[in-house]
């Protein structure tokens, strides 16, 4: 394809590289979505959780669905974390491609489990338009495709490995 001069971004046989770094630049910024989603989610599924009874007590006492929110919230805490030393890494200069690809791959993961967890916690509601978290499960597959899927990511942290 011949593109005009006028149309190019950087210089001629540089766009496969700003391709890739707009990739990883994407990659963090897809991370920190499905970080907010999971973070939704977890609040969304947590103020239901206390005010949803069965037989008389909160769903929130419940040993099983505490434990889900348990690690839901396990999950977050070290999404974060991954996804802050990627962004902090870019920041002071530092290759970080790598941690970019992980973090995109882990936090779009953390959003679809939790996502998909707080809609298991709201029952037959989780199906219904009316409770957005219907909705989050629906978005965090947006996140595992977008900017590459969670098989690109696994690729991609594969060959910084040697593999």
């Amino acid at each position: 394809v011949k593109v005009p001069g006028s149309a190019m971004l950087g210089a001629k046989g540089q766009g496969f590289k700003i391709m890739m770094e707009t990739l990883d630049n994407g990659r963090l910024s897809i991370g920190a979505m499905g970080l907010g989603l999971a973070k939704g989610a977890l609040d969304m599924t947590l103020k239901y959780a206390k005010e949803r009874k069965t037989f008389g007590v909160a769903l929130v006492k419940h040993q099983a669905v505490a434990f889900k929110l348990a690690e839901m919230a396990t999950r977050i805490e070290a999404a974060e974390t991954l996804l802050y030393k990627a962004a902090w890494m870019k920041q002071k200069g530092l290759a970080f491609q790598k941690q970019a690809a992980m973090a995109k791959l882990y936090c779009s993961e953390v959003a679809e489990y939790c996502a998909r967890e707080g809609q298991q916690t709201f029952g037959g509601y989780g199906l219904m338009k009316e409770y957005p978290i219907e909705r989050f499960y629906r978005d965090a597959a947006l996140l595992r495709i977008g900017e590459g899927t969670s098989e690109i990511q696994r690729l991609v942290i594969s060959r910084y490995l040697g593999c």
